[in-house]
């Protein structure tokens, strides 16, 4: 084997290329031990496991230089990831997250952030794709990351606390949505007619998956109101069958429906499986068992493919790469005050005061693991370099790292201000 070449690390250390598994399993005992780390301080694991491929990448000691073989570890595990944060969310709960005056909260939480990210592509003159996927990783929210910050502070049931979980879903979808339209655009695009067919084109693809969503949805709908029906007799069928954990199984089949259908219309996968996943018709199995697939899907997902996700992530970050050191300044203070004046601005719509607005705007702040996505997808596809990629992880973890302080800051001020008035709108 020859000796492994490449970026200077900051401690260099001359080692020969790892075969896979030792690869694996260095990489896998380094997450769980500083995502272990990282949970004592009451953080998201996530956090840890990324610092775990800084550390064994090219920036520090260079013991796995490049994602290699592990990569397609990697994708599977964004991919059972948006399923695990897909299976989360309700359709009613993305109906909640519009309804009424939480539409002024979700709408202004994105849409805030999201001028700012396009704004600072067009200061900097970056491409039309990446700026827009510039103010996509600013715009979103982690919805999993906020569900797990919530229920650490003991607020995920308050009002606050259900308008940040409510505009978070919207946030994902949206999201989503556009990351599906901008990958079929090509910044080659020569004059006007070629735009105008893309646009065209990117439409009718859009169209065709939402037409298949709605008639999912609609499907499933007719039989929940039949449930006395379908339940009993979908149970005994998969009773009957002998293979082991046949309803995994079904439940992986039917979120891989989505997703191949979303890749073979242009979409990215990501957006297929978040989809489909909202949609599996829980309603037709046994409560028991339906739970038990979710935890078989976490345990899958949060103990081997998740860490491997994000610590490939901590690998593909270059600390060297790092040198505009103004546009990490700014892509910085844009994700974070962006977020907290557009959470503020649709507060203060939604009719609550001053105190539960700013909170809404600081727990709208953690990126995570979405944004994590995203940037990974917007590396992948050639849209961004690893200097960009680089500041776009480092805003994603500062941004996870100090929203549970600040939050906890804004929920004490809520507490030491409570009283009647238009801020207990529910």
């Amino acid at each position: 084997m020859q000796p492994n070449s490449g970026i200077h690390p900051m401690f260099h250390i001359v080692h020969y290329q790892l075969p896979f598994i030792v690869t694996l399993l260095i990489l896998l005992l380094t997450a769980k031990l500083l995502g272990e780390l990282a949970e004592r301080f009451r953080q998201p694991s996530m956090i840890g496991e990324v610092i775990a491929g800084v550390i064994l990448g090219p920036s520090l000691l260079n013991i796995i230089p490049g994602p290699g073989e592990v990569k397609v570890i990697a994708e599977l595990g964004v991919f059972m990831l948006i399923v695990l944060a897909g299976m989360e969310i309700e359709v009613e709960e993305i109906r909640n997250s519009i309804r009424g005056k939480n539409i002024w909260i979700a709408l202004l939480g994105f849409l805030v952030p999201m001028a700012s990210g396009i704004t600072i592509g067009l200061f900097y003159h970056f491409t039309n794709t990446f700026t827009i996927f510039l103010g996509l990783c600013i715009a979103i929210t982690a919805l999993p990351v906020s569900i797990r910050i919530l229920m650490d502070l003991g607020k995920l049931n308050t009002d606050v606390g259900q308008r940040i979980i409510s505009a978070a879903i919207f946030n994902d979808i949206v999201a989503l949505l556009i990351l599906g339209v901008i990958l079929d655009f090509n910044d080659e695009t020569k004059n006007i007619r070629d735009l105008t067919i893309s646009v065209i084109i990117t439409i009718v693809k859009l169209g065709v998956f939402t037409a298949v969503l709605i008639f999912a949805y609609h499907f499933f709908k007719l039989a929940k109101r039949k449930v006395n029906v379908f339940n009993p007799r979908v149970n005994r069928f998969f009773r009957y069958l002998r293979g082991k954990e046949s309803l995994f199984a079904f439940v992986i089949l039917f979120v891989l429906i989505f997703s191949s259908i979303a890749e073979l219309l242009g979409l990215h996968f990501v957006v297929g499986a978040f989809f489909g996943a909202i949609l599996i018709p829980r309603s037709m199995f046994a409560n028991r068992d339906f739970e038990r697939v979710q935890r078989s899907i976490s345990g899958i997902t949060m103990g081997f493919l998740a860490p491997i996700f994000f610590a490939t992530m901590g690998i593909s970050f270059n600390f060297q790469s790092m040198t505009d050191w103004g546009l990490l300044s700014v892509v910085l203070a844009a994700s974070f005050f962006s977020k907290i004046f557009g959470g503020y601005l649709g507060g203060r719509l939604a009719g609550f005061d001053r105190n539960k607005s700013v909170t809404l705007g600081l727990g709208l702040n953690a990126r995570g693991i979405m944004e994590l996505v995203i940037a990974n997808i917007a590396l992948a596809k050639g849209f961004i370099d690893v200097s960009v990629f680089s500041i776009l992880v480092l805003m994603a973890l500062l941004t996870t790292i100090i929203t549970p302080f600040l939050l906890n800051e804004g929920f004490m001020l809520i507490d030491m201000n409570k009283g009647p008035g238009r801020n207990t709108y529910t």
